[in-house]
């Protein structure tokens, strides 16, 4: 083998050796990004195995089934059963005058049928309540909003709650907070004001209360000075006619603190007692109850505290004219949506000190308000902003607008009621109505009439001393104008209950009144 026949070799065996090692280079290079690749797909299927334990375990603690997936989640688990039940309560109709309740059905233990009990409205009877109450008497003496039911029997789905077992069962709203009320709810009261425009909340305390009943004397104990501290109680007065709870809640709890003095506008003549070191707490209904006119204070001086009672401040009730802003005023969940039974109302308060003991007020009287009502009067607010953000948007709300804008629909319902009862009244010589007059409404954006809760009636003849006696000679029960501090010949008509009991109402007036023009003919 000659010279370059060994070169050619070696060269060959060199060119082999750097082949191979440019080879294993490259397998080690495969290698480690391939056991990279798997450390990483190893990490990958680590945490999404925690996360899936995380959500299982959450899904646990909030009653689901464990081991649902993502996917079944909208199909319907433990509340399967009470969204039944209260659905097939609904779809019992009562002919129309009445309704089935959950808690109502009844299960009959022998063949597991279900049986169901109506409730049937004022003036009907019968299983089915197909059956009129012969001369039945026309009860429009309470402030029950009854007639709202249609809005939310419309509007069932959105503002349907479903309340779990477990839910908030502490006297807190949560572990680790002193609060007992629901910032969401909070929220909500805060957009809702601020949607109608009728108060100002910005920089303002808000005190969730067991209806406003229970807020009205929270606000005189925030506002009467102890009895250690001074010479004598607060004075609670109001102008007549004036809501009864002033006068009875302030005399049941007959405190060393407070005492009722009746009508402010006899003290109003008596500057000297406003300038002694007395307190003085008037409380101010606007619109008035009963009379509807919007109202303020009567009393001034610098120890006079006045208290505004804005329960019927909403523009199905009276045009908004401006946002209020006084230092302590009382709304109710109940002359909003309806949901008086809820019994949740709130106070929107200036100073912090009277806010403070205001809250200590609802936490020592009942340790709070219930959680359940938070929860639902939260979810019927936000039904509320919703339908009228939706017609913002251009959307199903501006087809029409009584399914889903509150305010429109209840304006609608007790317009019409205030228009028939004056016509009905217009040619009276017997009876006179409160004189109501049209203005501007900022929510709506257009001048509006007359839709009071209530009618505020005076028997004009001197025989007819005691109107609400009048009334009850024609089959109908209102409230007595003593009642509201005031005279015996006025009596209080409410206007918002049930279709069934206007319409019962109304035939009721209307054959009075006829009977009246009748024996004012004959003797003639």
């Amino acid at each position: 083998m000659d010279h370059q026949q060994k070169q050619f070799l070696l060269n060959s065996d060199a060119e082999h050796l750097n082949s191979n090692g440019r080879l294993k280079s490259r397998l080690k290079d495969v290698l480690l990004v391939s056991s990279l690749l798997l450390n990483l797909l190893l990490l990958i299927l680590w945490v999404f195995s925690i996360c899936s334990f995380s959500r299982q375990a959450v899904h646990r603690d909030a009653g689901i089934v464990e081991g649902v997936s993502d996917n079944n989640l909208q199909a319907l688990t433990w509340s399967r059963h009470a969204a039944e039940e209260a659905e097939t309560a609904a779809a019992y109709h009562c002919s129309g005058h009445g309704h089935v309740f959950v808690d109502t059905v009844n299960i009959a233990t022998e063949d597991g049928e279900k049986t169901f009990n109506c409730e049937c409205n004022d003036c009907y009877t019968g299983t089915d309540c197909s059956q009129i109450v012969a001369d039945c008497v026309a009860d429009v003496d309470s402030g029950d909003p009854l007639f709202l039911e249609p809005f939310w029997i419309g509007n069932a789905e959105a503002s349907a709650t479903v309340v779990p077992g477990w839910y908030r069962m502490g006297y807190r709203i949560r572990d680790g907070s002193i609060a007992f009320t629901s910032p969401e709810l909070e929220t909500q009261i805060r957009g809702l004001h601020a949607l109608v425009g009728n108060a100002v909340t910005e920089g303002r305390y808000i005190v969730i209360g067991t209806g406003s009943m229970q807020l009205i004397y929270a606000a005189v104990y925030s506002l009467s000075p102890r009895h250690q501290d001074a010479q004598h109680p607060a004075q609670v007065v109001a102008a007549v006619p004036y809501y009864g709870a002033y006068r009875t809640q302030t005399q049941m709890f007959d405190s060393v603190d407070s005492i009722w003095e009746g009508d402010a506008r006899a003290w109003a003549e008596s500057p000297k007692s406003l300038n002694s070191s007395t307190r003085f707490v008037e409380i101010v209904a606007s619109p008035n109850n009963p009379t509807a006119f919007i109202q303020e204070g009567v009393l001034e001086g610098q120890n006079v505290r006045t208290v505004y009672d804005h329960a019927y401040y909403w523009p199905h009730f009276t045009a908004i004219t401006e946002p209020v802003d006084k230092d302590v005023m009382l709304f109710t969940l109940s002359k909003v949506t309806g949901h008086a039974g809820s019994r949740l109302g709130w106070a929107i308060v200036k100073d912090f000190d009277v806010y403070r003991k205001m809250a200590e007020y609802v936490v020592g009287n009942t340790i709070g308000v219930s959680h359940d009502t938070q929860l639902r009067a939260t979810r019927l607010l936000k039904t509320v902003i919703a339908g009228y953000q939706q017609k913002l948007k251009g959307g199903k709300a501006n087809e029409s607008r009584n399914q889903t804008l509150l305010f429109h629909y209840a304006y609608d319902v007790m317009r019409g009621r205030w228009q028939r009862l004056e016509k009905i009244f217009s040619g009276s010589q017997r009876f006179s109505l409160q004189n109501l007059t049209s203005n501007y409404c900022s929510f709506f954006r257009t001048v509006t009439g007359p839709s009071p809760a209530y009618a505020w009636v005076k028997c004009e003849r001197e025989e007819d001393e005691d109107c609400t006696a009048v009334m009850k000679s024609g089959g109908i029960i209102g409230r007595g104008g003593e009642e509201f501090g005031g005279e015996k010949r006025y009596v209080r008509l409410s206007l918002i209950r049930r279709d069934d009991n206007f319409a019962l109402f109304e035939r009721r007036l209307q054959a009075l009144l006829s009977y009246q023009n009748f024996t004012v003919a004959s003797t003639t």
